[in-house]
């Protein structure tokens, strides 16, 4: 077990899960470039990532982390809102979406996703994934951020049809301080 349990390690266990090779994922908010990586590494050769993010910090250290894990010939990163994410991909299509609602890590918590831009990337998210595709959500707030997006997000998913998709939500009950919800989603119908 990893030295911190938290909600990275949830989400990478749920793709390694679900992501196989020459499979088409979407890192939604690149951040460090970590989740990106992880991704490449699991859809292999024959797949593709695409990573986006607004923050130009995080895409130069999205790029530098691929360039050098090797990952280039599967990886295209992109400074843009992951509200245009379905500029990227067609719908039923994609494997595996991510999202680290919340601020960079390590970067100004001033700046953080935004509760109508998060909300209209999770509805075009839910058509670009394939029939048994999958989503993970890790929703960080705190402080003075985050807390209308959290309750947005929350109310949003859980209005999710019962018959097309499952809901799985996690929440860390014993840590202090606004700990992450970590979110799965399944695709279960067309």
């Amino acid at each position: 077990m990893p030295s911190t349990f938290g909600a990275v390690h949830l989400a990478h266990e749920f793709l390694r899960l679900n992501v196989h090779e020459g499979d088409i994922c979407i890192d939604c908010t690149a951040g460090r470039g970590k989740d990106t990586a992880f991704l490449c590494g699991l859809v292999g050769k024959g797949g593709r990532v695409v990573a986006l993010d607004i923050q130009p910090e995080a895409i130069e250290s999205t790029k530098a982390l691929i360039e050098a894990s090797g990952y280039n010939d599967r990886c295209e990163v992109y400074l843009d809102s992951h509200e245009n994410v379905d500029k990227y991909a067609e719908e039923g299509t994609v494997t595996a979406i991510v999202f680290n609602f919340g601020w960079l890590p390590g970067g100004d918590h001033s700046k953080h996703t935004q509760t109508k831009s998060s909300l209209a990337a999770l509805e075009k998210c839910l058509k670009l994934l394939k029939f048994g595709g999958v989503m993970s959500l890790s929703i960080y707030y705190g402080r003075d951020t985050g807390f209308e997006e959290k309750d947005a997000i929350l109310e949003y998913i859980a209005g999710l049809p019962v018959g097309e998709y499952a809901v799985v939500v996690s929440e860390f009950v014993n840590r202090p301080n606004c700990p992450p919800i970590s979110v799965r989603i399944y695709r279960t119908n067309l």
